[in-house]
């Protein structure tokens, strides 16, 4: 039998664009919680701000 709940839906933040008052952008991907259990960061383009920026993985 195969187990369960390895692969998860994370969500990730923008972490520039409240510090500028803008709407943070966000997006959605999925992860190996076995493999990588910390904190996902990767670098994504926030439309508000027009460049690419940091987003982090909300809890």
């Amino acid at each position: 039998m195969a187990k369960k709940g390895k692969i998860k839906i994370i969500t990730l933040e923008c972490t520039e664009a409240r510090k500028e008052g803008k709407s943070p952008s966000r997006y959605t991907t999925t992860k190996n919680t076995q493999t990588h259990p910390e904190r996902l960061e990767k670098k994504k383009y926030n439309a508000a701000l027009k460049r690419h920026t940091v987003h982090r993985e909300l809890k």
